[in-house]
């Protein structure tokens, strides 16, 4: 009886042990978080898409927060190209599959943590059944047709996505929420013809940019599970590293958007080619 009552006087009111109150201290110390706060991040659940450059610092970051579940998903093993800005990783880890890498980092970061491995593309076949478990998706992909694959099941959940993008010395950041802003075909109804759109391994980019972009798309994460702050939703920041500056550029739903301007007719879930047309 005495050792539950010792256990139960280490719980505070919102259910954390002194041990994360302790850990947490400085997340606690802040009027908008508090110990309410920390609970809800210690209840959210995200799931990254990609765990490479962008990827990296959005689960670390995340895992140190205290979010409780991070969900991977990632088909790829770890290569020494990526270890120019994939910091999920180390030489130790070339060749084995990315998701594995990253659980064993977020959880020599956080042993509290959660991490839900999926170790698959992300396709029609299964990014419902997927992305239905997560409060928010963190966009660490590199290719179009995942980008629009995301979007549209993004529009039929009501999930809010995080995008983030990186090309050479500039990165981009939007929060698409298709409950209260435009989602990424309104920003980009197509992409680029395939011959503009140049593979990130032939464009190239500057090792530490996913790391700025990717702590912005964590930042806008951890927003999201508080209910803090004002979000990205309809704006899109664009971070240029040589200038070096920062602008913010307000974007507006598309009336016309063929995802999500009826939603009466959401968009189909379809595996898309190179021009990522929706199927007719």
């Amino acid at each position: 009886m005495t050792a539950r009552l010792g256990e139960a006087a280490r719980v505070g009111p919102t259910g954390l042990t002194a041990e994360r109150r302790d850990r947490y201290a400085r997340h606690i110390a802040i009027p908008e978080v508090g110990e309410d706060g920390q609970a809800r991040l210690l209840g959210a659940r995200f799931l990254l898409v990609g765990a490479g450059g962008l990827g990296s610092p959005v689960a670390l970051y995340l895992a140190a927060a205290g979010v409780g579940a991070v969900g991977v998903v990632d088909d790829d093993i770890v290569e020494s190209a990526n270890l120019q800005r994939q910091v999920l990783h180390s030489e130790g880890s070339v060749g084995a599959p990315k998701v594995d890498s990253a659980r064993e980092a977020i959880l020599a970061l956080n042993p509290d943590a959660k991490v839900e491995a999926h170790r698959e593309r992300l396709d029609a076949a299964n990014v419902i059944s997927i992305m239905s478990r997560y409060d928010a998706v963190i966009d660490g992909s590199d290719n179009y047709p995942t980008r629009y694959l995301i979007n549209d099941a993004s529009v039929r959940l009501g999930t809010p996505v995080v995008h983030g993008s990186v090309r050479r010395f500039e990165g981009r950041v939007a929060v698409l929420d298709p409950r209260r802003g435009p989602c990424y075909r309104c920003l980009h109804p197509l992409p680029p013809p395939p011959e503009l759109a140049t593979p990130p391994a032939e464009a190239g980019v500057i090792g530490a940019l996913p790391g700025v972009i990717g702590s912005i798309q964590a930042m806008e994460a951890l927003k999201i599970a508080l209910g803090a702050g004002d979000s990205l939703v309809g704006r899109v920041m664009i971070y240029d590293a040589l200038e070096p500056s920062f602008t913010t550029v307000k974007v507006e739903r598309d009336p016309d958007c063929p995802a999500c301007s009826d939603p009466s007719r959401p968009p189909p879930i379809a595996d898309y080619d190179e021009t990522c047309r929706p199927p007719a």
